[in-house]
C-alpha cells in the first residue's frame, strides 16, 4: 500500500499540527470618546524537528490530513470553528489513557449516531401518523435503559410496544396510500382521452408516432419523466444526461413493459400506472411504498 493511500486512508483521524490554532479576541469600548481594543492572543510552542524521526512524525501528521476539511464540513464542521475541533482534538489526546474521559468520548460518539441516524430515521416513520417522537423522551428511554432502570418500562415491554406501534402506524400509511391511489385512478379514468387496458393500467396519448412498435426483447431508447400522485417528481432521464435512456422493456415495472411494447417509436404517452404494476409494497428511493404513479414517456427508438 502506498504512502499516499494510507494517508487518506486514516484521513478522518487527521492531526491538526499543521492548522494554525491562533486566534484574537477583540473586546472594544468607548471610553471618553476614545475606542480601546485589547487581544489574547494563544502562543503556539515552536515545533523543534531534531532528527529524521522527528520529521518523518510531523510529515505523517500533515499528510494525513489530506481530504480532512471536506470531510469535516459534511459533518457540520465550519472553517470558523476550526479552533474548536483543534480544541477537542488536544483534549482527547492528552486523555487518551485515561478509561473514564474513554468512556465519556465513546458516549459523546454514540450519541452523534442516534443524533444523526437513528432519530431521523424513527422520526420519519412517524411522521405523519397520530403518534409523534418526543426527542428528550427518548433520550431519556436510552439512558434509563443503559443503567437498567426499569422504574417506566422494562426492555422487552419496550421493544414489544414500539414494534406494535411501529406496525400499527406502517399499515396504516399503507392503507392511506392505496386509498389515495386507488381514488386518484378512479377519477382519472373519467377524464377525456385517458385509455384504460384489462391490467388496469391508465394512459392518455400525447403524440402519436407512426415508426415501429417494440417487442419485449428489443432495446429502446426512452425520454422520461417520473411523478408522484401528488407531483412529486421523483426521476427523470434529464438527470442522467442529455441522451434518452436504454433498455429492454422487459428489466422494467409491468406498467411499463405494457406500455412500451404497445408504443410506435415516436410517440410520447402520459402513464398512470398502479402501485400493483409498479413497485408494489417496496420502497425504491423517493416511490414509498404501493404508491401510484405518473410518468410522461417518449419512444426515441429501438437500438437493434
Amino acid at each position: 500500500m502506498t504512502l499516499n493511500r494510507l494517508m487518506k486512508k486514516y484521513a478522518i483521524l487527521a492531526l491538526a499540527l499543521a492548522v494554525s490554532a491562533t486566534f484574537n479576541t477583540v473586546e472594544a469600548g468607548k471610553k471618553k470618546k476614545k475606542e480601546q481594543k485589547s487581544a489574547e492572543t494563544e502562543v503556539k510552542t515552536p515545533v523543534v524537528l531534531t532528527n529524521a524521526s522527528d520529521s518523518v512524525s510531523y510529515a505523517a501528521g500533515v499528510s494525513i490530513t489530506n481530504g480532512l476539511l471536506p470531510y469535516l464540513q459534511q459533518l457540520g464542521v465550519e472553517p470558523a470553528q476550526m479552533a474548536d475541533f483543534i480544541k477537542g482534538f488536544n483534549e482527547t489526546i492528552a486523555t487518551k489513557d485515561d478509561a473514564q474521559q474513554k468512556a465519556r468520548r465513546t458516549g459523546m460518539q454514540i450519541a452523534e449516531q442516534v443524533i444523526s441516524r437513528m432519530l431521523p430515521s424513527i422520526e420519519k416513520d412517524f411522521t405523519d401518523t397520530p403518534d409523534s417522537i418526543v426527542e428528550a423522551l427518548l433520550f431519556r428511554g436510552f439512558t434509563d435503559a443503559i443503567e437498567n432502570d426499569t422504574t417506566v418500562m422494562q426492555q422487552e415491554q419496550a421493544e414489544k410496544f414500539f414494534q406494535k406501534k411501529s406496525e400499527a402506524n406502517k399499515q396504516m400509511k399503507t392503507d392511506r396510500q392505496m386509498a389515495a391511489g386507488k381514488q386518484f385512478l378512479a377519477e382519472n379514468a373519467k377524464q377525456e382521452g385517458v385509455i384504460v387496458t384489462p391490467s388496469g393500467l391508465q394512459y392518455k396519448v400525447l403524440k402519436q408516432g407512426e415508426g415501429e412498435v417494440p417487442q419485449v426483447s428489443d432495446k429502446v431508447k426512452v425520454h422520461y419523466e417520473g411523478r408522484l400522485i401528488d407531483g412529486t417528481v421523483f426521476d427523470a432521464s434529464s438527470k442522467h444526461g442529455t441522451e434518452p435512456a436504454t433498455f429492454q422493456p422487459n428489466q422494467v415495472i409491468k406498467g411499463w413493459t405494457e406500455a412500451l411494447t404497445m408504443m410506435p417509436v415516436g410517440s410520447k404517452w402520459q402513464l398512470y400506472i398502479p402501485q400493483e404494476l409498479a413497485y408494489g409494497a417496496r420502497q425504491a428511493g423517493q416511490i414509498p411504498p404501493y404508491a401510484t404513479l405518473i410518468f410522461d414517456v417518449e419512444l426515441v427508438g429501438i437500438d437493434k
